[in-house]
């Protein structure tokens, strides 16, 4: 075993965060393009990618218990409207967790569906994603349509719950106290690459909303329940070998239920959190843009582990906030074309490694095609941003998809006493 396999995975995500933050700061310094690795950028990233994680968390729960939901999308329309409804009439936390029940709500649907009666798992997701927009519209022009500032496609605005700020990385509060602010000292010092990195980390620690914190917090809780509980354990066998459950004594419908229910409510959180004001502070229909199918390019991306799921809606989530935030002359977005080149031609040099050829010369011409698209313009159009995601998950399937395992019953219909 290698030095890098005996380090624990939290550890060899931070030195690849950092190696990647470097790199970044080489480029900028090379092109003289300073918007990828800003205090701003990191923060709209965090927020960007806190919805698109929820909802890849919770299509984690779904398809661990062999449920495939790809009615996520659904579920956060119904969670971002009950979130906004429970936010004007009883304040942001009763809100939250309004929203949270709605996308369980609409989940529970989808376990009747396909849990009781065996519906197949897909024809259900779509008809939640039909029948969720369709129901929040209704809903807007009997209920929102009469409130002040509402109307059949938003809601008036609505409170924030708070911010926060981490004590002495960032200079938070702490009882009273003001903290020293430990990464903004480092920054102010102009170092290269350390003040870089000090940047992006104050970019994460300071200014948070109270929920985006809550957001990633579940990901080590969610972790620790999937892999070191009993009930973590159960819903796997369901994803797994349900018989084999079966003849332990388990109930697999109820731990079926259980996990598409959670599956629900934390894409429920997610839409909830897209209506928030650091996001937007309004329900907006149609404002979830895809990020429920985004969430579960990050399930597959994370290989089916909360870790890897973060770090996929974390990497979709870095371009989408950087297309929102790019304006006037630095074009940070054309930026991500020699990223995307340079990065491509490194997973070239290691498939030729392998002496896997196929991929070596794809992932090369794929790569070397983005570098002359980088040279040979000044900007990229709109859409590019938007298909990034999706484009992230074909290069991932392609080139490593032989590292990806999807439970093995995931999408199977489940019938008590069959083998």
């Amino acid at each position: 075993m290698s030095p890098w396999q005996t380090l624990r995975t939290p550890v060899r995500w931070m030195i690849l965060a950092t190696v990647g933050i470097l790199a970044l700061s080489l480029l900028e310094f090379l092109t003289d393009n300073h918007g990828l690795t800003t205090e701003g950028q990191a923060g709209a990233m965090l927020r960007w990618a806190a919805p698109i994680m929820l909802a890849g968390l919770g299509g984690l729960f779904a398809e661990r218990a062999g449920v495939v939901n790809i009615g996520l999308d659904g579920m956060m329309i119904l969670g971002m409207w009950a979130g906004a409804w429970g936010t004007i009439n009883y304040g942001p936390w009763a809100g939250v967790a309004i929203g949270v029940c709605g996308g369980a709500l609409g989940a529970l649907v989808h376990a009747i569906a396909t849990v009781s009666f065996g519906v197949d798992q897909i024809i259900s997701g779509v008809a939640i994603l039909i029948a969720a927009p369709a129901v929040t519209r209704y809903l807007s022009l009997e209920i929102f349509d009469d409130y002040d500032g509402g109307s059949i496609t938003q809601s008036p605005r609505l409170d924030s719950a708070g911010e926060f700020t981490f004590p002495f990385l960032a200079g938070g509060d702490l009882f009273g106290w003001q903290t020293p602010d430990m990464l903004g000292w480092f920054n102010e010092r102009n170092w290269f690459a350390i003040s870089d990195l000090t940047e992006v980390g104050r970019g994460l620690t300071a200014d948070l909303s109270i929920f985006t914190v809550v957001a990633y917090g579940l990901v080590p809780v969610i972790s620790f329940v999937i892999w070191r509980t009993r009930f973590g354990l159960r819903v796997r066998i369901c994803g797994e070998h349900p018989t084999a459950g079966e003849s332990q004594g388990i109930n697999i419908y109820l731990y079926k239920y259980a996990a598409v229910l959670l599956s629900g409510a934390l894409a429920g959180f997610g839409g909830a959190f897209i209506a928030t004001p650091k996001m937007g502070g309004i329900y907006l229909e149609g404002s979830t843009n895809s990020m429920g199918f985004i969430g579960l390019s990050a399930l597959i991306v994370g290989n089916w582990r909360p870790a890897g799921v973060m770090a996929g809606a974390l990497l979709f989530g870095f371009p989408r906030a950087l297309g929102l935030r790019d304006v006037g002359e630095v074009n940070s977005t054309h930026l991500l074309l020699l990223v995307a080149g340079l990065a491509l031609l490194a997973v070239s040099a290691s498939n030729a490694q392998r002496k896997n050829w196929v991929d070596t010369a794809l992932s090369g011409a794929i790569g070397a095609a983005s570098l002359v698209w980088y040279f040979t313009s000044d900007s990229v159009p709109d859409w590019f941003v938007d298909i990034l995601p999706f484009l992230t998950v074909l290069l991932v399937l392609t080139f490593y998809s032989q590292k990806l395992r999807m439970p093995a019953t995931a999408g199977q219909p489940y019938i008590k006493g069959e083998t």
